[in-house]
């Protein structure tokens, strides 16, 4: 959730570490800091709020050729310029950033340091100061080493000791960290997308590794001592697709990408006769699975929702959907030959790879869904399915969502043609409309912004209401709503109104209702002359076909099974332009941060 940079080379370290966090800002934006390394010693430069209150606090007559930096979403202590990375030890010889959450911090304080005066509130402060306990008896690697044997939890660290220049230690678990290579530098990064503007070559640690990171190389070790040779990879990043170009957010960039994503995707998964194909290895593993089990969070588990719905009517396969943080402490009863299916954007939700951990561990297969190859859940798993959505930086997801949906569209379909199961739905035509049909939505954003203006203006609340797979698009239409507005929003399933919701609703209470499925038609326009008795200012959005006099936007007909690609870019850009009109910060919404990697 927080970002990390470092730099060791020739050129201006500051610099190049604040273009990182700025890259990085997405993942926490709550404080920020750098400490960049001279002849004269370890600088640290930290401010609480956004990057830019940062730039304003370095100083820009210091010259240094290395450093380190970090961007923070509070998880021990609040947000202050207290509690912001870099955190240095008693007496300034080590300075130290963390990703991450360590759950022994207690214990560690009682058994190692009594006698020290800690200046903040954070866990990683416990890690440079017993990095700096232990050196008073051994080489800085080694004390270095010793505090990570000692670490429960997960980190992601990057640390300068004075007494060692030009040397950026760095080591992982759990959390993501790469070590990006130049020619005559080296970088160190939690996310490829901070330092792509210098490198594209990256070098990614795993669990429990260390990296002593030189300008001119950098040496990996686990915690043993022992030697890791891995040769870099090429990071397939396009600068202008983590730039807003002419746009004024993230998000709204994002929601126009999503008919183009679509696109993508259709070609990624077609063969040269224009069939849709999958690894071989994957259909066989759906064939095998008496069950499929998806496990995800936040906007993936919505789109897991849909999911079921895809493979349960084109594949007949049974699918069950359950969040990543309470699965991991609740597993259900499992059937007999489970197959699981991890959706993330990042591919690093910690939640989801806990889970992951158990299942490994059982003995069981399983499948990520993610926009990131190389991520975590990608490498630990039997196998991936790429979003080919191109990075995501606004913190609410847009298009990675309708690229989930039409990945698990097209892993249902090719199951289903295996298993010869009876289907009218030619995927990649429908796909094709469906994309079309984003485009025409994308076109009419004055439409929405009128329905956020009019619905929206002053409320406290609003209700999503929809019936079976409309449902599932609510609780994300909810969930949007919520996270870039702030106003209290919730997605119900239309018929469970009256079993107590119901008397949430008062005059001029928005309620928002989807009608795109022909069998519950009746039954949705029902509950919305439910809720409009009792006061209720309804806005009905339904597909053509199934549209009455009245409705406040008709959506271009798709397969019905498709509904969830256009029926979201309606409330997406509602809750766009309802936060605007707030003047909340759309892309960066408070309390958030993009990629959940502590649990």
């Amino acid at each position: 959730m927080c970002g990390i940079t470092g730099y060791i080379g020739t050129n201006d370290a500051k610099e190049i570490l604040l273009k990182g966090l700025e890259k990085l800002e997405y993942r926490g934006y709550d404080s920020a800091g750098i400490a960049v390394e001279n002849q004269d010693g370890i600088h640290v430069f930290k401010e609480e709020g956004r990057i830019a209150d940062l730039r304003n606090a370095v100083d820009g007559n210091i010259s240094a050729r290395s450093g380190i930096g970090h961007t923070r979403w509070a998880t021990h202590g609040s947000p202050s310029k207290r509690n912001a990375h870099p955190h240095q030890s008693a007496s300034g010889r080590f300075t130290l950033v963390h990703n991450g959450v360590i759950e022994n911090e207690s214990e560690l304080k009682a058994a190692y340091l009594r006698d020290v005066t800690l200046q903040s509130e954070t866990d990683t402060e416990v890690i440079v100061q017993l990095v700096e306990k232990f050196s008073q008896t051994m080489e800085a690697e080694e004390a270095f080493r010793e505090t990570l044997r000692l670490l429960n939890g997960s980190y992601a660290i990057a640390m300068l000791d004075i007494e060692t220049p030009g040397v950026i230690f760095a080591a992982k678990n759990k959390s993501p960290l790469l070590i990006g290579v130049g020619e005559d530098f080296q970088v160190v990064a939690s996310d490829a997308m901070a330092m792509i503007h210098v490198t594209n070559q990256f070098v990614e640690l795993l669990d429990k590794e260390i990296a002593i990171v030189k300008k001119d190389r950098a040496d990996i070790y686990n915690l043993q001592g022992e030697v890791i040779i891995r040769e870099p990879y090429k990071a397939e990043l396009d600068m202008t697709d983590i730039e807003k170009g002419t746009y004024p957010h993230f998000m709204l960039k994002e929601i126009d990408e999503q008919p183009l994503v679509m696109r993508k995707i259709i070609q990624a998964y077609q063969d040269e006769n224009g069939r849709l194909q999958i690894n071989e290895e994957i259909t066989n593993a759906m064939l095998k699975a008496d069950r499929i089990y998806i496990v995800a969070c936040g906007t993936s588990y919505h789109a897991g929702l849909v999911g079921k719905q895809l493979i349960e009517k084109l594949a007949e396969i049974p699918v069950e959907v359950h969040l990543a943080s309470e699965f991991g402490y609740n597993m259900p009863l499992l059937s007999k030959r489970p197959l699981f299916i991890f959706i993330s954007q990042s591919g690093e939700t910690a939640d989801s790879r806990a889970v992951l951990v158990k299942v490994k561990e059982m003995g069981y297969r399983a499948l990520t869904i993610t926009n990131v190859p190389g991520s975590t859940l990608s490498r630990e798993a039997d196998d991936t399915l790429l979003l080919h959505a191109g990075p995501e930086i606004a913190v609410a997801s847009t298009k990675a969502y309708t690229a989930q949906i039409a990945v698990l569209a097209i892993l249902a379909s090719v199951a289903g043609a295996a298993k010869r199961v009876p289907t009218d739905l030619d995927l990649v035509k429908e796909l094709g409309i469906a994309a079309s049909a984003m485009d025409t939505l994308c076109d009419a954003k004055e439409a929405f912004e009128q329905i956020a203006a009019e619905y929206l203006p002053a409320t406290i609340n609003c209700f999503f209401i929809g019936r079976s797979i409309d449902y599932f698009v609510g609780l994300e239409g909810a969930l949007k709503l919520k996270e870039i507005s702030y106003i209290q929003a919730e997605g119900f399933a239309g018929g469970e109104l009256k079993h107590g919701t119901i008397a949430l609703i008062e005059k001029g209470t928005p309620v928002i209702a989807l009608a795109t499925q022909t069998n519950v038609n009746g039954s949705i326009r029902a509950n919305v002359k439910e809720v409009e008795t009792r006061g209720a200012h309804t806005c009905i959005i339904s597909m053509k076909g199934l549209d009455t006099a009245g409705d406040r936007y008709v959506l271009p007909h798709v397969h019905e099974l498709l509904t969830p690609l256009i029926s979201v870019i309606p409330l997406q850009l509602i809750a766009y332009y309802a936060a605007l009109h707030r003047g909340c910060d759309v892309d960066k919404p408070r309390n958030l941060a993009k990629s959940v990697t502590v649990e």
